[in-house]
């Protein structure tokens, strides 16, 4: 009992709250399995002789496993929720915490929260870029690999568009930022992954959807067996209608139907978050297991990044020894 109300009290005082709603999910059926279970079990204990005696066999052990495995779901679930969590700390790494702002003839760095939209910004080589925004002056090489995937960096000059926590390379620009704060690119994109750990794909929908129907057919099943066996059933009837009625609530209880879902998405998003995979929702992720070809236009996506030379062919004309020698 005390494991019951320590460990597995939660499931007893959601189903409740659940049940003045008029509502039925998985708490539910956890609290009605381990209830019934713990139930019977003092029955048996302070009066066994109120049931048949095949049926004296206590099920405490029943009831504190069922409560052991669903905790140890939800804390897989929160482990993997933490892993995804890093991925998305990863994320919130690519912005810089300051941008040089330029007021004039004077130039100073101030935090990026403190950045409005219309201000001018300096990037220097080797720094991120801070917000998004309008080259306004000054040419550079920029590695946008982080966003499209590509590794070569591209050229911005005067009119481009540059995005927040993309890496200036080779020279120095001042921009107009035109996104600050959760409106840039790289926010979003943060935001989507956070929005994903959180939405059920169809099948989580299904499991919820089930488990309300199934809770009131479980009760419905329960109280007709109850009848059957009062009213058709051999002595002692009473002994025999709780031992059948309480067997229907306990082995109704679906450890699996609760779990496996939402621990499959957090593992699943948070994987493909550490390897550079942005899942938008959990129906994404349900579908991509029916893929069978997968296109990709990115040449990024499938290389090191790092171009090498494979080989060198001298023009008519010329020795590659004295080419390679000049």
């Amino acid at each position: 009992l005390g494991i019951l109300i320590y460990a597995g009290g939660h499931f007893f005082f959601f189903s409740w709250r659940q049940f003045r709603h008029h509502n039925a999910n998985m708490d539910t059926l956890i609290a009605l399995g381990t209830g019934s279970a713990w139930f019977y079990s003092m029955l048996v204990t302070l009066f066994p002789a109120s049931v048949p005696s095949l049926a004296r066999h206590a099920y405490f052990e029943a009831a504190v496993t069922i409560v052991a495995l669903i905790n140890l779901g939800a804390a897989l679930e929160s482990r993997a929720r933490g892993k995804a969590s890093a991925a998305i700390q990863r994320l919130l790494g690519l912005r810089p915490k300051t941008a040089r702002l330029v007021e004039g003839d004077l130039e100073r760095d101030v935090p990026i929260e403190t950045l409005g939209l219309g201000a001018l910004i300096r990037v220097r080589p080797g720094e991120k870029i801070p917000v998004d925004g309008i080259v306004a002056s000054g040419r550079s090489t920029v590695n946008e690999s982080m966003l499209t995937g590509e590794p070569l960096p591209v050229v911005k000059r005067e009119g481009d568009a540059v995005t927040g926590g993309t890496l200036n390379e080779s020279g120095t620009f001042v921009f107009r930022a035109t996104r600050v704060g959760e409106d840039t690119v790289l926010a979003q994109i943060i935001a989507s992954v956070r929005q994903a750990q959180n939405s059920k794909p169809p099948l989580g929908r299904l499991a919820d959807r089930v488990a309300a129907v199934f809770v009131p057919a479980v009760l419905i099943v329960a109280a007709l067996t109850a009848l059957a066996w009062f009213n058709f059933g051999p002595e002692p009837r009473l002994g025999f209608m709780l031992v059948t009625t309480l067997t229907v609530l306990i082995i109704a209880c679906p450890c699996a139907l609760g779990l496996a879902t939402p621990i499959s998405i957090m593992v699943g998003v948070g994987k493909a978050a550490e390897h550079g995979i942005l899942i938008r929702d959990g129906e994404a992720l349900q579908r991509a297991g029916q893929l069978t070809v997968v296109v990709l236009d990115k040449t990024g996506t499938v290389t090191t990044g790092r171009p090498t030379v494979t080989a060198v062919t001298a023009a008519p004309g010329f020795d590659e020894t004295a080419l390679f020698r000049l």
